[in-house]
C-alpha cells in the first residue's frame, strides 16, 4: 500500500495584528511511508539519552526563547538539543511546505482562513497527479486550533477523497516535532527579512550569517516547490 503521511503544525493566532504575532503560519511535512526513517529516529533518541533527555518532546520555539522545560538550561545546552534536531532533519527523506499570511493586511478571521485555504488548495491542485499516486493520505494534526482543523478538513476532504485525519500527541511523533521546528524556523526567516528578530532570538543564533548558512539553508532544501 502506497501511503503518504502529512504532519501539520501552526504558528501564531487568528487575533488582531501585533508585533509579537505578525504572521499566521501553517507547515506541512510530507513523508512517503515507503521511505524508512526508523533508524534516524532511534539515533536521535540515543543522542538525546546522552543528554539525559530520553523522553523529551522537542519544542523549538521554547528552546530558542528559554521557556517551558528549557527555562533552567544554559544556551549551550539548548543549542545542543537544537543542533541534534537539525542533524536528524538532514537525514530524512521528506518534503515540507509552508503557507503563511501577514496579519496586518487582513480584516477579519474569515479573510485569514479564506486566504490560507486558497493557498493550500492551489498547492494541492498544482501537485494533484502526485497526490493521486497514493492509496491513502493520513493527515496528522493535534487539533491545536479550531480554525486550522476546519481549513484542513474542508480542503483535503474536497480535493483528496482518499485522505483521513488522525489526532496526535506531539510527543508521540518525531515528524510532528519536525513540523514544529520548520514552522518556527519559517517564522524566524520572515522576522529576519523584516528586521523583527527579538533579543532572545538574536542571542540564540549569534549572528545572521550563521542563522542563514547553518539553519535556514537546511530547511530550504526540504521545500516542495
Amino acid at each position: 500500500m502506497n501511503e503518504l503521511s502529512i504532519f501539520i503544525d501552526e504558528s501564531g493566532d487568528f487575533g488582531e495584528y501585533s508585533s509579537h504575532s505578525p504572521y499566521y503560519i501553517i507547515t506541512m511535512i510530507f513523508h512517503n511511508q515507503n521511505k524508512e526513517i526508523n533508524s534516524s529516529i532511534i539515533n536521535l533518541n540515543k543522542e538525546l539519552s546522552f543528554l539525559n533527555l530520553e523522553s523529551l518532546c522537542i519544542h523549538t520555539g521554547p528552546i530558542i526563547r528559554k521557556e517551558e522545560v528549557y527555562k533552567d538550561m544554559s544556551i549551550i545546552e539548548r543549542r545542543k538539543i537544537f543542533n541534534k534536531m537539525v542533524a536528524f532533519i538532514r537525514q530524512l527523506n521528506i518534503k515540507s511546505k509552508t503557507f503563511y499570511i501577514e496579519k496586518k493586511h487582513l480584516t477579519n478571521i474569515v479573510d485569514a482562513t479564506g486566504k490560507l485555504s486558497k493557498q493550500i488548495s492551489l498547492f494541492i491542485l498544482a501537485n494533484y497527479d502526485e497526490f493521486l499516486l497514493y492509496d491513502a493520505i493520513k493527515i496528522y494534526y493535534d487539533n491545536g486550533q479550531v480554525e486550522v482543523s476546519k481549513i484542513l478538513s474542508s480542503v483535503f476532504n474536497a480535493l483528496l477523497p482518499n485522505s483521513m485525519f488522525k489526532k496526535v500527541m506531539p510527543k508521540d511523533y518525531k515528524l510532528f516535532q519536525v513540523a514544529d521546528f520548520i514552522c518556527t524556523m519559517k517564522l524566524i526567516e520572515l522576522k529576519l527579512k523584516n528586521n523583527m528578530l527579538s533579543k532572545s532570538e538574536m542571542a540564540f543564533f549569534g549572528n545572521t550569517r550563521d542563522l542563514k548558512k547553518n539553519y535556514l539553508k537546511t530547511i530550504k532544501k526540504l521545500e516542495w516547490t
